[in-house]
């Protein structure tokens, strides 16, 4: 079975619903829906995954596009989540994501507004990450150990940052997603070449424990599907499936700015909090000649929107934090935009947000529906097991244990393969083992506008085989073109001409 997935395919895929019981309908397309979608066909099980908007829609865009090690988790005591967290970084980094997850410092100033003992529990933190590395069986040759850096070695990875009063820096490294709605378009087409049936534009509606109705947004049929196993992996919108979940989601607010702002920001620079010692903002290097400066973590009450907005008061915090850490402060003119995401958290009674478990919960209703909601996207892949298992169990289904501890996605190598693909580095980063395909796509190997090294041939590979079915699936997920509107404005002809041309 192929991996691609595009217009054709789906076409035959909702044909074909109707014709016999399926073992498991996973209801979202976010990375944990498209985990237990992998997961299940992995195991053996035929699957449907139903999307009402596009694969990696809601949250699971709007991330750090980072794949943390748990180092967080401990301040709060949570060693079991920090360490099943460095455990899965290990899983990404090594065997099933290396092209999408790389080795990536983290740079954290010892500035005057970070005391000695401020330094001092940092630097304990990171010690305690190296354990927590250790204890995962990643490799210091992958990650390498933490360590107290000189004041120039900070410059060198943060070229803008203040040099008054700059008395060294603390180095520590983690794992960075190329981009985090890559790695779920890269699950789902994992699981569909393993048979699974992917598809976008359809909403369930009706869902029970048994079966829902799945409505094709862009025809209008609608399909009654039976199964063995209904998953609910709808994240925020959870609720809105199943009854009884009662979800509390929080807020994370990023800004995107320009490299040129950060002079060549080649760290994660690591800015604490004024008035605590466990929070920071972090400024990103990313794709596009970019850098993303967040996060924050608020109360999002109220109706959940389809695509959340920062406010006022996030993006002021956000640049006032690190600017703090830099010569030159930021201003609301070297923003090219913002983009947040709602975190799905169970309600767990009161208290701030970011006091909040992030341990994932099952729920199994009467009805037998399994709802999987919390977790994070660096676990999602444990998140998908845990699930599976428990809803296999609670229906009595005998299947093939979970594999995808070593299942490699599509494109995926290890890095000496990664390294002789025949290719630019930046495609490999993003396509792995396929990037030789756009780069023999030399006819289409133009850059689309100023503003973004995506080319023609990208487009049309999104179209032909990632599910891209019109102009939001290609600027706003299968690339990222979005995250930057005006560049977005002149990449909307080159989007419709892709998705027209043969």
């Amino acid at each position: 079975m192929t991996a691609s997935l595009n217009a054709a395919r789906r076409a035959r895929e909702l044909e074909s619903l109707s014709r016999e019981p399926i073992d498991v309908l996973v209801i979202g397309g976010g990375v944990t829906g498209a985990g237990v979608a992998l997961d299940a066909a992995a195991r053996g099980l035929s699957v449907v995954l139903a999307e009402k908007h596009d694969l990696a829609f809601g949250t699971s865009r709007w991330s750090s596009k980072l794949v943390h090690g748990g180092l967080r988790y401990l301040a709060s005591g949570a060693i079991d989540i920090a360490h099943e967290s460095a455990v899965e970084r290990g899983i990404l980094i090594d065997h099933t994501a290396p092209h999408l997850v790389a080795p990536f410092p983290q740079v954290v100033p010892l500035l005057p507004q970070v005391n000695r003992r401020h330094a001092a529990l940092v630097r304990t933190g990171f010690l305690a990450g190296d354990a927590l590395r250790a204890a995962a069986h990643t490799s210091h040759h992958t990650l390498p150990r933490s360590r107290r850096i000189t004041g120039a070695q900070v410059q060198r990875f943060a070229p803008t940052v203040r040099t008054s009063g700059l008395r060294g820096g603390l180095l520590a490294w983690d794992g960075q997603l190329y981009d985090d709605a890559r790695l779920t378009v890269g699950i789902a087409r994992t699981a569909a070449s393993l048979g699974a049936r992917v598809l976008t534009r359809c909403a369930g509606e009706q869902v029970t424990g048994s079966g829902a109705v799945l409505r094709d947004h862009l025809s209008g049929d609608s399909y009654n599907v039976d199964a063995r196993v209904v998953i609910n992996a709808a994240g925020v919108w959870a609720g809105q499936v199943a009854s009884g979940v009662e979800l509390r989601p929080s807020r994370g607010t990023h800004l995107v700015l320009s490299q040129d702002s950060f002079g060549g920001l080649t760290a994660g620079l690591t800015v604490p909090v004024p008035g605590s010692t466990s929070q920071f903002v972090f400024a990103l290097p990313a794709p596009d000649n970019r850098v993303y400066v967040g996060i924050t973590d608020e109360d999002a009450t109220g109706e959940i929107p389809d695509v959340p907005l920062a406010t006022e008061e996030e993006i002021d915090f956000l640049l006032e934090t690190v600017s703090s850490a830099l010569r030159s402060p930021l201003t609301r003119a070297d923003l090219l935009g913002t983009f947040s995401g709602l975190r799905p958290l169970l309600h767990t009674g009161g208290g701030n947000t970011a006091d909040i478990s992030r341990r994932h919960a099952v729920i199994t209703a009467p009805d037998g529906l399994v709802t999987i909601v919390g977790g994070k996207l660096t676990t999602y892949r444990r998140m998908a097991e845990d699930t599976l298992d428990a809803a296999l169990a609670a229906c009595g289904i005998s299947a093939a244990p979970c594999s995808t501890r070593r299942l490699p996605l599509v494109g995926a190598a290890s890095r000496d393969v990664l390294a002789t693909v025949v290719a630019p580095a930046r495609l490999v980063r993003k396509y792995g083992t396929e990037a030789v395909v756009i780069a023999r796509d030399t006819g289409r190997a133009e850059v689309i506008c100023e503003g973004t090294e995506t080319t023609t041939a990208e487009l049309r590979f999104a179209v032909q085989h990632e599910g891209a079915l019109d102009e939001d699936d290609l600027l706003d997920r299968r690339t990222r073109i979005g995250l930057d509107p005006a560049t977005r404005a002149r990449a909307l002809e080159a989007a419709r001409a892709a998705l027209s041309s043969p």
